[in-house]
Formats: structure tokens, C-alpha cells, sequence
């Protein structure tokens, strides 16, 4: 019991000291930057330095260059609360014990457009008199989706190398639009919409986000299915990439085991996904460029 807990005690010791060091070696230029507000709740604020997004790779792409890596700086303050569950998030309590430490933090983003990526190239954590009290660089990603943390910071960099309004578009009235409703014969009703900010093309297929719910006989919401979709819309088939799915009875997300293991099916005439067939195929013509913005192909 005790050998297990000096090893707990020296780890501790040894990732703190670690990460200092990278912080002093390694100064972050951000504090000096102007800081453009994104967004706020009651947990969070987050701001970007706009003079900081470099595009660091392209590919040429017939007579025109694409941006297939973008690189900024941002930053997001923290109140009592989102301090605690940052640090929660990022298993560093035994650093950080003490929420009311973290003032704010700086993140250097590589930004893939094509796959709607954030890679956090670098963090650093502050108090409030600006110093440094925790630091990583293990440069983890993820995809932006609706329910991403990082979605104001990626629309908002990625519009300054694109300028297709990907600020707008997230927060327009119409970014969800409803594919499909139906009424079952045991009284239950699903509804199935999809996220036009996630929309974006790649060869036949439209990639985007779907979000499916369940109701029961009092309208109550007994099961939520949030699916990244491949749509072939030529041929009329498609694929859940990935997912996940909530129940009332549970009410926890669980990974969506998709029936077909990732194959493509034939969306039938017959079923109510035509309807959202008909519905994204009309999307895309009329908003050639938007689901183009990017495009590699």
C-alpha cells in the first residue's frame, strides 16, 4: 500500500515538474495577442487572436491552392465551476486540487477543414496573475461536431482562411433541417434532422451529422440517436461512420452499434429515409458552394 502510494506521490512530483519546465522553456507568445470574443456561458468564455491564424499547408488543387492545415492561438477563461470540471476532464486533479487556481488557458489549434479537426497542438494553463501552473503538448484531436466544446473556435479560424460563413451558418435559424417525421402505428413518433453546418462534400458522398429522436406515447423523448453519416447521393445509399445513441431508461450515451458494421445500405423508396434523400439532395443543389467550401476533389 505505501510503495503504491510514493509512486502515486513521485508521478505527481515528476508530471508537475515536467510540465513546468516545458512551460518555461517553451514561453507561449499568446499573452500579447488581441483577443477577439467568441462566445460566453456560465462556465466558459472563449476568444481567438485573429492575427494569429497561418495557414500551414495546401494543396494545389487544378489552378488553386486548398488550406488543408490552419494553425491559431486561443483562449478561454474559466469560473469556478467550468475550472473544476476542466480539470476533472483533464485528470489533473492531484495537480490542481484547487478550481479557484485556473484563471484561463491558451491553446495553439491545428486545424484540419477537410475532416473538421482540432488538434491541440499545445496548452497552457494560468492563474490569475499569469503564471504558468500546468502545460501539455500530447497534441490530441478530435472531430467538430454540434456538441463539441471547440465548435466557436473552429468556425470562427476557419472563416478567416475561407470566407464561406462558417460563423453564420452555425448559428443560423436553419442550420438543423428537418429530413424526415413519422408517426408509428404503436403511437411513438421519430424525427430525424440533419446539421448543415457539418455538411460538406467528398467525391459522391455528403459527410454530415444527424440527429434522430424517439418519442413515446406522452411525447417524451425515450431515445436520441446522434450519427455521423456517408450519403452516396447519386446512388442513394448510405453508411453510419460513426455514433452514439440515448435512453431514457439509462439515460447515458453509449457508443451506436451499427447494424450493417459500417456498410453501406440502399435507402429504399419505400422507407422514410427517401424523403431525407430528396431533402439533402435539394440542400446540396442549392448550396453548391457551401457544401464545396472546401473541397479536395
Amino acid at each position: 500500500m505505501l510503495k503504491n502510494f510514493f509512486a502515486f506521490i513521485f508521478s505527481a512530483i515528476f508530471i508537475f515538474h515536467f510540465n513546468a519546465s516545458f512551460a518555461q522553456d517553451n514561453p507561449p507568445p499568446g499573452k500579447d495577442y488581441a483577443w477577439y470574443w467568441l462566445a460566453s456561458d456560465n462556465n466558459y468564455s472563449k476568444f481567438y487572436a485573429p492575427s494569429t491564424v497561418i495557414v500551414r499547408k495546401q494543396t494545389k488543387i487544378g489552378k488553386k491552392e486548398v488550406p488543408t492545415e490552419i494553425e491559431a492561438w486561443t483562449k478561454t477563461t474559466y469560473n469556478f465551476n467550468g475550472a473544476r470540471d476542466t480539470i476533472k476532464a483533464y485528470g489533473i486533479t492531484n495537480i490542481l486540487p484547487d478550481p479557484k487556481i485556473l484563471s484561463y488557458s491558451l491553446a495553439l489549434l491545428t486545424i484540419n477543414p477537410q475532416n473538421r479537426t482540432i488538434k491541440y497542438t499545445r496548452e497552457d494553463f494560468y492563474d490569475a496573475y499569469d503564471n504558468v501552473i500546468w502545460s501539455q503538448n500530447d497534441g490530441h484531436s478530435k472531430e467538430i461536431n454540434s456538441q463539441a466544446f471547440d465548435e466557436d473556435f473552429f468556425v470562427a479560424i476557419v472563416d478567416e482562411v475561407f470566407y464561406q460563413g462558417e460563423v453564420e451558418r452555425k448559428n443560423a435559424k436553419d442550420r438543423w433541417i428537418e429530413l424526415w417525421s413519422a408517426n408509428h402505428t404503436d403511437g411513438t413518433m421519430t424525427t430525424l434532422t440533419a446539421d448543415t453546418t457539418t455538411m460538406r462534400m467528398k467525391s459522391s458522398n455528403l459527410i454530415l451529422w444527424e440527429w434522430q429522436e424517439i418519442k413515446n406515447l406522452t411525447g417524451q423523448v425515450a431515445e436520441i440517436r446522434f450519427m455521423k453519416k456517408a450519403i452516396n447521393l447519386s446512388q442513394g445509399t448510405e453508411k453510419i461512420i460513426t455514433g452514439k445513441i440515448w435512453d431514457m431508461n439509462s439515460r447515458r450515451w453509449s457508443e451506436l452499434d451499427d447494424e450493417y458494421g459500417g456498410a453501406y445500405r440502399m435507402i429504399r423508396s419505400n422507407e422514410p429515409d427517401y424523403k431525407g434523400l430528396v431533402r439533402l439532395r435539394a440542400f446540396v443543389k442549392g448550396h453548391e458552394a457551401w457544401v464545396n467550401r472546401y473541397t479536395m476533389s
